[in-house]
């Protein structure tokens, strides 16, 4: 991935093309797995951030984790201000560049921003994601069928998964544990 350097194109002070500039947001595309990093960066110098996050769990290492993720991996949305300037957004550890088209960087329309917004307090309000879906396919770890696949049929709670597995060109119905099997990727 190559780096766009800041050309003339990028206003700063509020000044675009001899024309003044409302505060606007902008799409800010990230460097891999530093979302989190460069709005942090981003707050440090005084810009406004939206990185829309949502909980997923997760297994690592025979534990279940909640972990919270980026909703658009490498993105981020910013609030640049008259007197704030896009160089400063593009020097900014973590990020790659703000996301623009024939050269210009292009408003993110508020409405949409909003409505992102509320759609992330609902997302975030709710229980997480679960790690399990029903036609998902999964290995088995542990016991008699270990190193077989399955596909999820349902859940029963957070601890439990109903599988179907096929045996002797029959499919079959079985319960476990969530923590002897791992969804195959």
């Amino acid at each position: 991935m190559t780096v766009q350097p800041i050309t003339s194109n990028y206003p700063s002070a509020g000044k675009y093309n001899g024309m003044s500039v409302q505060a606007a947001w902008y799409l800010v595309q990230c460097k891999p797995r530093d979302g989190f990093r460069a709005e942090e960066h981003l707050k440090n110098q005084g810009f406004t951030c939206f990185h829309p996050t949502h909980k997923v769990r997760r297994s690592h290492a025979n534990r279940r984790l909640l972990r919270i993720e980026s909703l658009f991996p490498h993105y981020l949305f910013v609030l640049i201000r008259p007197e704030q300037s896009f160089a400063a957004v593009n020097g900014t550890r973590g990020v790659c560049k703000i996301v623009n088209f024939h050269d210009y960087p292009t408003p993110v329309a508020v409405s949409l921003i909003s409505e992102l917004m509320r759609h992330n307090r609902i997302l975030n309000g709710h229980e997480p994601e679960p790690e399990f879906k029903p036609g998902d396919t999964v290995t088995i770890t542990e016991g008699a069928f270990q190193a077989i696949e399955a596909v999820v049929k349902a859940t029963k709670g957070e601890e439990r998964i109903i599988l179907l597995l096929k045996l002797l060109s029959q499919e079959h119905e079985l319960e476990m544990a969530t923590s002897q099997v791992r969804v195959v990727k």
